[in-house]
């Protein structure tokens, strides 16, 4: 399987990867965050593509997410593991714990959410050879691929780090935070994390028959469940942190891993 990996915050850059050639795709769509990175690490070779750009300078809300999963698929991507850092609801999803999640509630508004609008004659188009005429009723009842979660599952066994095994991914639109009431009403609605870029990737994804599965790092309490107001500095410490977590659970999945 070839395997990409979509950094988020904290991860516009993957230390350790040894890159062998950086692709600069173009698509019917527009162009990717950033040049696609491709190289060696820990032992396998990985696409690396930062979805807010090589700066971090891309808003959620304004992310091309069509083209990054478009490019992925022309290079061959099979499976992507994202990376999101988000905001915590579950009492177990406190700064700087790890969530693998399992459902997503989505939030947002106004984002080109599917390869199916007509406008740019994409319906029809094969691309590498796939035809994915057929797609556009796609089944989303586990929006995330399972097999691919039990890896990562496994990975942070391996790795010795505890994770969260399922949780609900509220996506909210950005760039700011949420207020107290919408925390509420995500909690009320059943979210244990709360991020603004888990959609529509992972329906993209699942229109051009990706697997997909995410790797959430906790980076503060949602608005209103602690008595602090969120700190910018106090997330940018958390991230700074905890990323190492997310690395190391990279490293073990990657390691592990034996195609099929």
């Amino acid at each position: 399987m070839t395997i990409a990996i979509m950094g988020g915050t904290g991860l516009c850059d993957l230390p350790g990867l040894d890159i062998v050639r950086e692709h600069v795709m173009e698509t019917p769509l527009g162009s990717p965050s950033a040049q696609i990175k491709e190289g060696y690490y820990h032992g396998r070779t990985v696409f690396f593509l930062p979805r807010h750009g090589a700066e971090h300078s891309v808003a959620p809300h304004l992310i091309n997410y069509r083209a990054n999963m478009w490019a992925l698929k022309l290079l061959g991507v099979e499976q992507v593991v994202a990376i999101n850092a988000v905001g915590g609801i579950h009492p177990e999803a406190g700064p700087e714990a790890l969530v693998v999640p399992d459902q997503i509630i989505d939030y947002s508004y106004g984002r080109e959410h599917t390869f199916y609008t007509g406008e740019q004659g994409l319906v029809g188009q094969d691309l590498c050879g796939q035809g994915f005429v057929e797609l556009a009723h796609i089944d989303f009842t586990f929006p995330y691929s399972q097999k691919l979660r039990q890896q990562l599952l496994r990975a942070a066994q391996i790795a010795t780090l505890p994770v969260l095994t399922e949780g609900v991914y509220g996506c909210t639109q950005g760039p700011r935070l949420e207020t107290a009431a919408e925390i509420k009403r995500c909690k009320n609605d059943g979210c244990d994390v709360v991020g603004m870029t888990a959609m529509p990737e992972a329906a993209l994804a699942r229109e051009l028959g990706i697997d997909y599965a995410a790797v959430c790092l906790s980076v503060n309490w949602g608005a209103g469940l602690t008595d602090e107001l969120i700190s910018l500095e106090e997330i940018h410490r958390v991230v700074a942190s905890g990323m190492s977590k997310v690395e190391s659970l990279l490293g073990a999945f990657l390691s592990q891993r034996v195609d099929a």
